[in-house]
């Protein structure tokens, strides 16, 4: 409509939408509506033009404000769209007829997607008891609960933070004091680690045979040595004692540690810079003469350091598995006294050797503020620590996504012999899957049922039940597999079976085996029930990351399968295989494993130490 002309038209006719030129229609119409009815039509005509004028710039405004509500609303950047919705609905009751109309109830509840303003967002679950959103836990979960820093370059590690999207939320929270402890000892690191003044003058000095003065720096070198599992849980016990020390860790590279995990620490590397001058590690062993046992045996060294009243730039421990009386003093008091000088220790050991430094009076009180929760140590430290490198990440999130991602619960089967000749056999087998029916692992199979497809429901097929088994040898997975694709379950489960490997050996010299194997103890940890064989530390890899506490198979003996097959363990932190029995005040043998309700003996090997819960 031309306004222009419209308006005109409405002045020259005095106002009045009906009125005529013609003085006789005038008088009828005049006649017929009265001076009233004249006076409502005047009324009505400006009415309905005052509509068809405003109503055009109230839409164009509407507009506008879809996309940038008004100030009195106070939106700014950082205010959250479930700030928004709230705010809107406070200010109209009609809105929570809108909310129930179109999405079935209030808003915040789970399922659907909500929309307004043309935003989309993922409706989230009920709010937690703690308060927390679903984005503040992810948020807590992709940080481990506040264990990782979060100033890393992503690309260089994508394990680090993706890893939380792969696994279900642990259920144990490190304490805020090791979250502080470990903030500390990040900010010790980039202080003292290599490429900084204090490490370069601790070189220049361990160079010289000197020991360092007024140094606040004081360093841990731990020997890359045994087979990957013994690595980790070693590696893992030795950042602990790091950790209660205040020492920089530095580790031996090896062959392949550089490419099997990403960097643990903020700006400084943990790996041990190439020109150490003392990188002849297969000279450390336990006939040295630096060896620290060998020291103290020989008195050459006491509380108030050598014979000539100072103390040697560094020693090597020697805590292997064939370590001696000597070299297991290094669990008393006094001979940590002794350690506290000096300025560079080596360290050696295939041994998880944590349940003993909390037999250290000097720890015990450290240690109880850092672990309340005293089986979690490993859980811990082990998820701070060792990030699979983006090779070995490859290969662990190509295998989930293709086998493991739409399973309705995992099982892990771990499966290490320590038999002479060549497997599979057929006394393991039967244990395996002893312990997996008899604990409901997994369903049984009819023999005697014909392999009949269930019926069609119409209804969504339930997911599978799979079977993650990691082994040297392919045929443990190959006859467990056939079982479960000949047989039909008891329960009607489809079970599905798979391998990642089976390399038939252990090969730890050779780099890509290893980084295997790094990734097959990762799925495992993933899995929701987990069965692992006795001594192994790769499954004590496995049970630790994923906080499982799993069925131990027990040792066979003879070749028979024992009877029961396995038995639950008692805590997910592994075993120390070669503890000392020793009491360092009365200077006598003593059973280690009854001084303390957190320190026992593990379930898979009588002489060894593990912790439990007090409980």
């Amino acid at each position: 409509m031309d306004m222009k002309r419209f308006r005109r038209h409405f002045s020259e006719t005095g106002g009045d939408l009906i009125s005529s030129t013609d003085p006789a229609t005038m008088s009828r119409e005049r006649k017929v509506l009265g001076g009233g009815g004249v006076k409502i039509v005047r009324v009505i005509g400006i009415c309905i033009l005052g509509c068809l004028i405003i109503l055009p710039l109230l839409f164009t405004i509407s507009l506008l404000f879809q996309d940038h509500p008004p100030p009195t609303k106070q939106w700014v950047s950082d205010v959250n769209e479930e700030e928004r919705i709230t705010s809107l609905r406070k200010d109209d009751d009609e809105e929570e007829g809108f909310w129930k109309n179109n999405f079935g109830g209030k808003q915040g509840k789970a399922g659907g997607k909500r929309r307004f303003h043309g935003h989309t967002q993922e409706e989230e679950k009920t709010v937690p008891e703690d308060g927390l959103s679903m984005e503040a836990q992810k948020s807590e979960d992709r940080l481990l609960g506040g264990l990782l820093a979060a100033n890393f370059d992503e690309g260089t590690c994508l394990s680090r933070y993706q890893s939380s999207s792969y696994r279900k939320l642990s259920p144990h929270k490190p304490s805020s004091y090791l979250i502080g402890k470990i903030r500390k000892y990040e900010a010790l690191y980039k202080q003292c680690g290599p490429d900084t003044e204090s490490y370069n003058e601790a070189i220049t000095q361990l160079k010289r045979g000197q020991q360092i003065r007024s140094s606040s720096c004081k360093y841990l070198v731990w020997i890359s040595y045994s087979g990957l599992g013994n690595r980790i849980v070693t590696l893992a016990a030795t950042f602990l004692y790091a950790l209660l020390t205040d020492r920089v860790l530095l580790i031996d590279r090896g062959t392949d540690m550089g490419d099997l995990f990403c960097e643990p620490f903020p700006e400084k590397s943990w790996l041990l810079p190439l020109d150490f001058p003392l990188n002849q590690f297969d000279n450390f062993h336990v006939k040295s003469p630096e060896r620290y046992g060998l020291m103290l045996r020989d008195e050459i060294i006491n509380e108030n350091g050598t014979s000539s009243g100072s103390f040697p730039a560094f020693v090597y421990l020697h805590l292997a598995h064939d370590y001696d009386k000597g070299d297991k003093l290094f669990f008393c008091d006094r001979e940590q006294l002794i350690l506290d000088g000096i300025p560079w220790l080596l360290l050696r050991s295939d041994n998880y050797f944590v349940p003993s430094l909390f037999l250290v009076p000097k720890f015990s009180e450290e240690l109880e503020k850092l672990f309340p929760e005293k089986v979690t140590v490993f859980h811990h430290l082990g998820r701070y620590l060792f990030h699979p490198s983006n090779t070995v990440w490859g290969l662990i999130t190509r295998f989930y996504r293709a086998y493991l991602a739409n399973a309705e619960e995992r099982v892990g089967i771990q499966i290490r012999t320590f038999d002479t000749g060549v497997g599979p056999f057929q006394h393991v087998l039967d244990q395996i899957l002893a312990c997996a029916l008899n604990e409901k692992l997994l369903p049984a199979v009819s023999r005697d049922k014909p392999i009949i497809p269930p019926q069609q429901t119409g209804k969504t097929d339930r997911k599978p039940k799979v079977v993650l088994m990691t082994s040297l040898s392919g045929g443990y997975y190959e006859r467990i597999r056939n079982m479960y694709w000949e047989y039909p379950t008891v329960t009607g489960e489809v079970i599905s079976i798979y391998q990642p490997s089976h390399e038939e050996h252990q090969q730890t010299e050779k780099q890509f085996h290893n980084m295997k194997a790094w990734a097959e103890m990762y799925l495992l940890s993933l899995s929701d029930t987990l069965i692992t064989s006795p001594w192994s530390t790769f499954g004590y890899v496995a049970q630790g990351l994923g906080g499982l506490r799993p069925w131990i198979m027990v040792k066979p003996v003879n070749h028979t399968t024992p009877n029961p097959a396995c038995g639950r363990a008692i805590s997910m932190e592994p075993c120390f295989h070669a503890p000392p029995f020793y009491d360092c005040k009365a200077k006598r043998g003593i059973d280690t494993g009854k001084l303390v309700p957190h320190v026992r003996h593990c379930e898979d090997m009588s002489w060894g130490l593990k912790l439990v819960g007090e409980n």
